[in-house]
């Protein structure tokens, strides 16, 4: 969930610094998203191969490195997106997303990456033992 959060923050504190910026309009937002959007896939799966190398290691059992793994990856892209639209939504409800975005991305990201880990280990709880 760390890792979810941290990307989350980046992505946020971009597309805040590019709607203060008029940087972002309805003409180059939806490029930006794919953009982001691709971006947290690669390097979810990035970090989620380390991971998933990292848990296999630690557990010995293969399934754990996917379960974690994947988690990764389903996270850092929940994040990606997160960090996208909820400054946006905010500033079109008119609330200065510089000031309540953070708090909506990190339980994004919180819950998700709980969400992820846990669901895929309840799913494979017989090849996790």
């Amino acid at each position: 969930t760390g890792m979810g959060g941290n990307a989350g923050t980046q992505t946020m504190t971009i597309i805040i610094r590019g709607i203060a910026l008029g940087e972002i309009d309805r003409k180059n937002g939806f490029k930006i998203f794919v953009k982001e959007f691709f971006l947290g896939i690669i390097t979810g799966i990035v970090i989620g191969i380390l991971i998933a190398i990292i848990g296999f290691f630690l557990d010995n059992n293969i399934i754990f490195g996917v379960v974690v793994g994947v988690a990764m990856v389903l996270n850092m892209v929940c994040a990606t997106v997160s960090g996208f639209l909820i400054p946006i939504i905010l500033k079109k409800m008119n609330v200065d997303p510089a000031l309540a975005s953070a708090v909506f991305v990190t339980t994004v990201t919180d819950v998700c990456g709980f969400l992820f880990f846990l669901g895929l280990a309840t799913i494979l709880i017989e090849y996790l033992v």
